[in-house]
């Protein structure tokens, strides 16, 4: 069956228009997307019209506890654990805002480390559809063959709205690499650009605070310093065999003087001033031997002072390394974790957490973090974003970015006391809510004092 897609347009960026249209044409091609078996949820990679990997779109309705999950696992989770099902800090089936959302933070704080994401709407035969809707679909393709005048608002499957992250190539799971770190260890200039990179995820993670970060859903990119080429040279040593140019007749008779070398105590000067006769005959005949010398060293065979073979010398790539903060659909909770699990960070057992924040992260976030109106641009931005879904609450919004704002107090506190990030994760968790009905920005703050039962989970 052919599938008609309606087009998507993003004009604030048409690159990323450009990336889902060869989508969309390829889905109208034939070129289906491919669903992805790891996870716990219906994820595709999206490909274009070559089969090339443009990116990985989730669909709302097929997210870990929307209906048409293909995976059956959380099917079962939902049968036989209804008390353990979801999780109660987050609002259900809003992953992909959450994915996008993520990207949005990134963006403004230009962090890249999170591929661009964005809300698509795509309709493809290979995404999981209810057999009622494979059956409409069906019926108005004969009703159409049969009755070409016939009119339908759709003949295709229904449109799935998720989310489209750009696909990243050459990364693996961040546990991959982190187990090889530990084995070949890191040159020093490649280990501080790492660090950097890791508080870039840090900075991202707590702001959002993704309640979803392991060690296997961060990848990493690293390139090793690669040998290209072989150049020869001397390599700065002394060269052999070097042709000193011949001396102009004029300066035949002129003493050639070393600048490297000491100095000569000058003659003594006899009666009248002039220098005696053996002297003067004395300067003439060096003066001689030196211009025989310079010929003699212009004419000599190169065979006498042969050159030494020099080694060759490598051209080496330099080393490479970047992060991308992948799978962030489990973020933005209305509350901090306080019923079984803490939904820790991960990352917070790592080395690099005990390293306290550089001051390249501190000039890069520390300005636009302590300024109010940047963080409340963010969450204006964020409620354009999310007031998208149908099951929009702007209640539940409020006490979303009440947790950000938390969070972000927490983050710029420790930027300034210059902490680690697994102190920073031990910093008490903190709500800040916006008062309403305030022309100006009127806040209070509050401590959460409930904790969840399990804090190592």
């Amino acid at each position: 069956m052919r599938i008609f897609v309606l087009r998507t347009n993003f004009f604030n960026d048409p690159l990323f228009s450009e990336i889902v249209a060869k989508a969309e044409g390829a889905i109208e091609n034939g070129v289906l997307p491919e669903r992805i078996y790891q996870g716990s949820s219906g994820s595709y990679f999206v490909k274009d019209a070559s089969h090339q990997c443009l990116a990985v779109f989730k669909p709302k309705d097929e997210e870990p506890y929307g209906r048409l999950n293909p995976k059956w696992t959380k099917w079962m989770h939902k049968l036989c654990c209804p008390c353990c099902f979801g999780r109660a800090c987050l609002i259900p089936n809003q992953g992909y805002l959450s994915e996008s959302g993520a990207s949005l933070v990134d963006r403004k704080l230009n962090l890249n480390v999170v591929p661009k994401t964005r809300v698509v709407r795509l309709v493809a035969e290979s995404f999981n559809y209810a057999r009622i809707d494979r059956q409409k679909a069906k019926l108005k393709k004969r009703i159409k063959e049969h009755y070409p005048s016939a009119h339908f608002n759709r003949m295709s499957l229904p449109l799935k709205t998720g989310s489209f992250q750009l696909f990243v190539e050459g990364y693996k799971d961040a546990d991959y690499w982190l187990r090889r770190f530990e084995s070949e260890p890191l040159p020093p200039s490649v280990a501080k650009s790492f660090q950097l990179q890791f508080e870039r995820l840090v900075v991202l993670d707590y702001i959002i605070r993704n309640t979803d970060r392991g060690n296997d859903n961060w990848l990493i990119k690293y390139v090793a310093p690669k040998i290209t080429t072989q150049v020869g040279g001397t390599g700065g040593r002394t060269m052999h065999g070097v042709v000193t140019p011949k001396l102009p007749n004029a300066l035949g008779a002129s003493k050639i003087v070393d600048l490297n070398e000491p100095p000569q105590a000058s003659p003594k000067p006899t009666t009248g001033g002039r220098p005696s006769n053996h002297l003067a005959g004395g300067a003439a005949t060096s003066a001689q031997q030196d211009s025989s010398s310079l010929a003699s060293s212009e004419d000599e065979p190169s065979s006498r002072s042969p050159p030494t073979s020099e080694p060759d010398w490598n051209v080496v790539n330099s080393a490479f390394i970047r992060i991308a903060a992948i799978d962030n659909g489990l973020a933005f909770p209305f509350k901090h974790p306080d019923s079984w699990r803490a939904y820790p960070y991960h990352w917070a057992w790592l080395p690099q957490a005990k390293i306290p924040f550089s001051e390249e992260i501190k000039e890069q976030v520390l300005p636009q973090l302590s300024d109010m109106n940047f963080v409340e641009e963010i969450c204006t931005e964020l409620l354009y974003l999310f007031q998208q879904d149908r099951g929009f609450d702007k209640r539940l919004f409020e006490r979303q970015m009440s947790v950000m704002r938390g969070q972000i107090l927490n983050l710029t506190q420790a930027l300034r006391d210059g902490k680690s990030p697994v102190q920073l994760v031990q910093m008490p968790a903190v709500i800040v809510e916006r008062s309403s009905g305030s022309r100006f920005f009127s806040f209070t703050q509050r401590f959460q004092n409930k904790s969840p039962f399990f804090s190592w989970c």
